[in-house]
Parts: C-alpha cells; sequence; structure tokens
C-alpha cells in the first residue's frame, strides 16, 4: 500500500522540486521520520502536501484512501491566506484544535516540520530556519500533545533551540 500511495502522491507533486532535490526527497523524509506510528501516519506522510500543492483535492483523497486519510491530509493543508503570517496563523489555529484520532495529523505535522527543519541544517538555508525558529513557539503551542510524538519533538526543539551561524538572505 505505502508503494501505492508513493506514487500516487509523487505523480501528484509531477515535477515539483524541494528545493534543489525532486519532491521525493522530502516526501520520504517524512514518512522516514514517520515510520514508528504506524503504516496510517505514513500514508499521510506521502499525501500531507498533495490538496495544498497540487490539482488533487480532498475528495479525490476521500475517493481513493478514505475519510480518515481526508481528514488528517486536509488538517495538514495550510488555510488560505495573503502572506506566510497569516496562513500559518489560521493553520496553527485549527491544529490547537485537533483531539482525538485525527491528532495523528499532528504527529505528521511534527515530521513535516522536522524534515523541513533538518534540511535547511543540510543545505545551510539559515533564512529559512531562522523563520522557522520564529514560528516555533506558535507551531509548538498549536501541536504539541504531551506524549503524542516526543522523540520527534525533542530533535525539533533542539535544532530550533539557536540560531545556524550563516545566512542565505531568505
Amino acid at each position: 500500500m505505502l508503494d501505492q500511495v508513493r506514487s500516487f502522491a509523487l505523480a501528484a507533486h509531477g515535477s515539483q522540486m524541494y528545493g534543489a532535490r525532486p519532491y521525493s526527497f522530502h516526501l520520504d523524509a517524512v514518512v522516514g521520520l514517520l515510520s514508528p506510528y504506524g503504516s496510517e501516519a505514513q500514508i499521510i506522510g506521502y499525501l500531507h502536501d498533495v490538496v495544498e500543492d497540487t490539482a488533487v483535492t480532498e475528495s479525490d483523497i476521500r475517493q481513493h484512501f478514505g475519510p480518515r486519510i481526508a481528514e488528517c491530509v486536509r488538517l495538514l493543508t495550510d488555510a488560505p491566506g495573503v502572506s506566510r503570517a497569516e496562513r500559518k496563523a489560521r493553520t496553527y489555529a485549527r491544529l490547537a484544535t485537533v483531539v482525538g484520532p485525527s491528532e495523528l495529523a499532528l504527529v505528521v505535522k511534527v515530521a513535516d516540520r522536522l524534515a523541513n527543519v533538518r534540511a535547511c541544517v543540510i543545505d545551510d538555508r539559515s533564512g529559512l530556519h531562522e523563520v522557522y525558529r520564529r514560528e516555533h513557539p506558535a507551531f509548538r503551542q498549536a501541536a504539541y500533545r504531551e506524549g503524542l510524538c516526543e522523540p520527534l519533538w525533542v530533535e525539533l526543539d533542539a535544532l530550533l533551540a539557536t540560531q545556524p551561524p550563516s545566512t542565505d538572505g531568505f
């Protein structure tokens, strides 16, 4: 099933890039972080950006993967807004209300953020790292649930506790 979901997501993302890398780099990084959380988390990990970044709709996700997966992908899709700050504020407000089985979306969101921050460190993208560092308190307040995915939070908190040494002008 994971191979089918990966193929679906990669076909949807088409020629999109993740920085200088194929988009598969990001999706595989997120899903790798999610392996301890089960196949459902991994499925959502492959699909987490498709509604936000491609022509795939929430209805398409529901039809192919069921209502629970579609609900989690909906929760992970950035709310519309004219700026990153506005989109993130709306998205974080929605994430803050998530309870029960849909909290699996929060695990995926943290894995996504951790994969993004790791990529900033690897690629020396200190400007983007700083954006994530500034957003982190609001992100953590919205998405953190005690005991849900502590190892991911421990690493994310540590990576965002300090500024990287160089700047890239982002």
